[in-house]
């Protein structure tokens, strides 16, 4: 099945505008939901950047900043809001490492190391960021440096690599579609 530019730029616009909007919904209904300002953690709220990271770097790039204003549009404080800005650093260079690899097979240690370099990426960007807002602001009298590494840092570590988990179980399920294969590959 040859798939063409003019199909697969269709597939890439449509697929970055579902997996926007999913990453709008979730953090809306999501029930598993732990929030306690700058830290918040919403079981699943990365997995259209996972998946979109798979499809292409401009997909990636585009997921992350839909996603960041959909935290912006719900009202979210704004340290939430920043964290989210920072998904685009480690959305793109992720992306843009797995558009150089065949990402079909790509499965087992192999996937699992690139996990968790992608959460200590995400984990540093979130970090900095936080610590650059609050620096800028000033540190809350209830907010030192180890909430700021405890809770940011090694949280979204651990986070990250169970919504890169869960978010590989769906992109196995899609590969599994010819079409999606095809489209991921090109």
């Amino acid at each position: 099945m040859e798939v063409s530019k003019y199909h697969n730029h269709i597939f890439k616009i449509v697929s970055a505008g579902l997996l926007i909007a999913i990453g709008m919904i979730i953090p809306l209904f999501s029930p598993l939901q732990f929030v306690v300002e700058p830290a918040s953690y919403t079981l699943g709220v990365h997995i259209p950047i996972f998946i979109a990271m798979f499809i292409s770097p401009k997909v990636a790039f585009a997921v992350a900043v839909g996603t960041t204003l959909g935290f912006l549009f719900r009202g979210l404080p704004i340290t939430i809001v920043i964290r989210a800005a920072s998904h685009i650093l480690y959305a793109t260079a992720g992306s843009m490492y797995l558009a150089r690899i065949d990402k079909i097979a790509f499965k087992g240690f192999k996937l699992r190391v690139f996990s968790f370099i992608i959460a200590i990426v995400h984990a540093v960007a979130e970090t900095v960021a936080i610590l650059v807002f609050y620096i800028a602001t000033g540190f809350p009298a209830n907010q030192g440096a180890l909430w700021v590494f405890g809770f940011i840092g090694l949280g979204t570590v651990i986070h990250s690599m169970v919504d890169f988990e869960l978010a590989n179980v769906i992109r196995r399920a899609l590969q599994m579609q010819p079409h999606f294969r095809q489209m991921i590959k090109s």
